[in-house]
């Protein structure tokens, strides 16, 4: 029996460890980095995709996908949040008026585009 094969239908190399060929897996030991929502989408996919989050760790791909569904929702949430202070007259006139109203309106409006971009990018991908 031979040492080492590679498969061609799926790209992977396998070694021979007693009777049986294990592939060759090898753990990406960088520290992966993406920020809230990337956490948010990682837990979504453990928690009720666990088939698409163990393919998304075995092709090493997890942490691509991560960052580009971080990088998207905070994007969305920010144009949102632009929008919405506009609907809702959140102006600078209002923050050198009344601070405190300006933090709450701002506060409201935050989490209300957080909670709808959620639902669509880290509940539905």
């Amino acid at each position: 029996m031979k040492k080492q094969i590679y498969d061609e239908k799926n790209g992977l190399s396998y070694t021979l460890h007693g009777d049986y060929y294990l592939p060759d897996l090898e753990i990406n030991e960088e520290e992966p980095t993406y920020g809230k929502y990337g956490i948010m989408r990682k837990q979504f996919l453990k928690e009720h995709r666990s088939a698409r989050y163990q393919y998304l760790v075995l092709s090493g791909k997890l942490t691509d996908h991560l960052n580009q569904v971080d990088q998207e929702v905070r994007e969305k949430v920010e144009m949102l949040v632009e929008r919405m202070d506009e609907q809702w007259g959140v102006t600078e006139k209002l923050k050198m008026q009344d601070q405190m109203e300006w933090v709450r309106r701002m506060n409201n409006i935050k989490s209300a585009a957080e909670e709808m971009v959620i639902k669509e990018y880290i509940d539905s991908i």
